[in-house]
């Protein structure tokens, strides 16, 4: 089941929009209810402010009312198994289930899957620092 998941990653990296760094990212998410939300990476000239492809699938995914994410997929042109960044695992922990699950690709489809855990164990959390 995944593997749509993975479908709509693949067909958002090929809607990237990378002309500076030439590295074109595509991310999926899907909430419990089913629904995928997809989405590439956008840069602009003041680089490094573009969104990542994260970014720009949760923001596809608030706008279409949210929820929690169960699974997310994300595949790059140039890199087998790229992980989201820092700050897309900090925006990402924000709508995750606790027993959420990473697919990790390639332009071939899904190579590793990981619990979302297991790569941001302990993000920023306002509730625990009260």
């Amino acid at each position: 089941m995944a593997h749509d998941l993975f479908e709509a990653a693949e067909a958002a990296m090929r809607k990237a929009y990378a002309p500076y760094s030439k590295f074109p990212v595509g991310a999926a998410l899907r909430t419990a209810e089913g629904r995928i939300h997809a989405g590439c990476n956008i840069e602009n000239a003041s680089y490094p402010e573009g969104w990542c492809a994260e970014t720009t699938a949760l923001g596809a995914f608030v706008m279409a009312g949210g929820g929690t994410i169960c699974e997310i997929a994300v595949v790059a042109e140039k890199m087998p198994r790229i992980m989201p960044c820092g700050g897309c695992r900090q925006r990402l922990s924000e709508f995750v289930a606790s027993d959420a699950t990473l697919h990790l690709c390639d332009e071939t489809g899904i190579v590793e899957s990981v619990p979302f855990t297991s790569v941001f164990p302990r993000g920023f959390n306002l509730e625990q620092n009260r």
